[in-house]
């Protein structure tokens, strides 16, 4: 399956829904930003469909005054099938322009829907969107169904391994949006005389703060009156609202020149919210009780995660073995969904994602809870996907994160799971665990954190001597240090194309020495007392080969001539601190070359089908 992460927003009952789309589809960028566009109705038999390849700026700029509506849906798109060009981007349009479609997610059969049923329709676009509006209403028009009973045939010929979220309009009905969901995130705003249908709540903060959830495989019918649910045989499903009090403004970039440098700033206050919803005066873990047990009685922990979240886990799973003695062991859940090792008798399962949408972490949720073991999700987005079906959750509180570079969701997955083995250790009375001061440390964390990111100015330097010309970097360090090399090279790859990798350090003369030219930069990290020699000495190694050495060290290990200075903490912690100049360094050396930091190429926020 191909990557999918795009935007979408719909409204109908409001005279101002070019502005609100526009306005959503702002607030999604971070989801796509090959094309975009919108379809709006005035519901007095005119109506617009405007679209542009590029940013959304391009779009805002066709707009002219006359283009208004009383309904309407809107797409920013992260192509998928198809080059990111006008005639791809969506809303896609069936040929007698009577339906109009904006869709997320990969229809798996939709070579067979087009051969079977529509063999004879010439197609405009790549997508394989527009195979599904084409069908829609081939059988309205054909087969005289209504577009409702359309709609559903044609969910029902979808394969069931597509992911998808839609939502329709009709000419003849300019009122409805008829909308529907499978592994992709999509949910309603309830508003005062109109609704509304987004992929993030963020996009429609703004006019509402009110919401429902949309469960997959559900024909959802959204009018300015009402919303009604029903399942795919028909029956009407009850859904309560809730509500989400954040302010619109916390997902704006402020003053800030991009989000990721706002939410790497953000750091200190997510670790001291943490401290607030997850620890009581005396610095114990408010954990809820059935969770604590049902992971006492596991004999293996296993932690589940993509990208920034696997790296997570990866200090995860040591803070859970110190902490608790329980052996934990950490999967790419890609590699996990297809390739299942042989289990433990009693496993636990946790789950690490920022967005709670990642399909191959769902994949393998979904393969576990066949087998009837126990799941926790750790999340940063409430009624996600992954929160929703786990059987518990826990809340990262760490503020919407809109660049596509994690940065303060990873750091709150690090300190949310020693909150956690903290709270586990002490029920099942492990002495490292009681000693383990985890709402001092991390104090001494967000402090800490607060005098890196207050030293820009130095990082923002050594950036541009170290790392602005070079195509190749290196991160190394030992153990817990090496976990953090992974996610530091990560950051740097991702947002400034150089070519990063993280090693563990001993690892470097075993094969990848043979890439050290002059002025090849090498990060170490320096943070373990055990280890901290040995990184040094292989510094040495590469330093004799003309290696460009910066190091990030903590203070009571620190020599007089090491790069980066961490306060110390806990070395159990210092992944918190260590990682912080490693965000600030890809931040710098992007900016340096002129890149779109929050939206760097071929990337999107989360990846939703596999």
């Amino acid at each position: 399956m191909g990557i999918e992460m795009c935007g979408i927003v719909g409204i109908t009952g409001t005279k101002q829904a070019v502005s609100v789309l526009i306005n959503g589809l702002e607030r999604l960028e971070y989801r796509g930003y090959d094309s975009a566009g919108i379809y709006v109705n005035d519901q007095t038999g005119q109506d617009y469909l405007v679209k542009r390849a590029g940013r959304i700026a391009n779009l805002k700029s066709a707009l002219t005054p006359e283009i208004q509506g009383s309904a309407g849906i809107g797409h920013t798109r992260w192509a998928t099938h198809g080059v990111p060009n006008e005639i791809n981007a969506h809303p896609q349009y069936s040929a007698d322009e009577r339906f109009y479609l904006v869709h997320n997610g990969v229809i798996e059969n939709f070579e067979q829907l087009k051969q079977e049923y529509l063999a004879d329709v010439k197609f405009q676009s790549q997508t394989d969107t527009e195979v599904v509006v084409q069908l829609i209403d081939r059988f309205v028009v054909d087969y005289e169904m209504d577009t409702k009973s359309a709609f559903l045939k044609v969910l029902h010929l979808i394969s069931d391994d597509s992911s998808y979220a839609f939502v329709l309009m009709d000419r003849q009905t300019p009122d409805t949006l008829y909308v529907s969901k499978n592994k992709s995130p999509l949910l309603v705003g309830v508003g005062d005389g109109f609704n509304m249908v987004a992929s993030d709540a963020v996009a429609m903060l703004k006019e509402t703060h009110n919401f429902m959830e949309i469960e997959d495989r559900e024909v959802v019918i959204v009018k300015p009156s009402g919303v009604v649910i029903r399942d795919f045989d028909g029956n009407e499903m009850k859904r309560d609202t809730f509500r989400v009090d954040m302010d619109a403004s916390a997902a704006d970039k402020g003053t800030y020149p991009f989000y990721m440098l706002k939410e790497v700033d953000e750091q200190p206050v997510v670790m001291r919210k943490l401290v607030q919803e997850y620890l009581d005066t005396d610095g114990s873990p408010v954990i809820e009780p059935e969770l604590l047990s049902r992971m006492q009685q596991a004999d293996k922990l296993y932690v589940v995660g993509a990208g920034t979240s696997y790296h997570a886990g990866l200090i995860g799973a040591r803070l859970f073995e110190r902490l608790t003695g329980i052996p934990t062991q950490v999967f790419i859940s890609s590699e996990f969904a297809y390739e299942q090792p042989i289990m433990s008798k009693k496993p636990f399962f946790i789950f690490l994602t920022q967005s709670g949408e990642t399909a191959d972490s769902r994949e393998v949720l979904v393969n576990v809870k066949k087998q009837g073991w126990p799941t926790l999700t750790i999340t940063n987005v409430p009624k996600s996907t992954l929160s929703r079906e786990a059987t518990f959750t826990l809340l990262l509180h760490a503020g919407p994160e809109i660049a596509v570079a994690s940065t303060k969701a990873y750091t709150a997955q690090v300190a949310l799971q020693a909150i956690l083995a903290k709270g586990l250790g002490m029920a099942m009375r492990k002495q490292l665990a009681i000693d383990f001061d985890v709402k001092q440390q991390l104090g001494l964390v967000a402090v800490g954190m607060q005098a890196i990111v207050d030293s820009k100015d130095q990082l923002e330097s050594v950036a541009a001597r170290y790392l602005a010309q070079p195509r190749n970097a290196f991160y190394i360090g030992r153990g817990i240090d090496w976990s953090v090399a992974l996610e530091s090279a990560l950051k740097l790859k991702e947002i400034s194309y150089v070519q990063a990798e993280g090693f563990a350090s001993g690892e470097l003369k075993h094969g990848t020495i043979a890439l050290i030219e002059d002025k090849t930069p090498v990060i170490g990290i320096i943070t373990q007392d055990r280890t901290a020699g040995l990184t040094r000495s292989n510094l040495q190694e590469v330093v004799s080969r003309g290696a460009s050495v910066l190091t990030i060290a903590s203070k009571h290990l620190a020599q007089p001539d090491d790069t980066i200075v961490l306060p110390d903490v806990d070395e159990l912690l210092t992944p918190l601190l260590s990682v912080v100049p490693a965000q600030l360094l890809a931040y710098y050396t992007s900016l340096g070359k002129g890149l779109d930091v929050d939206k760097p190429r071929n990337l999107a926020k989360s990846v939703t089908v596999q």
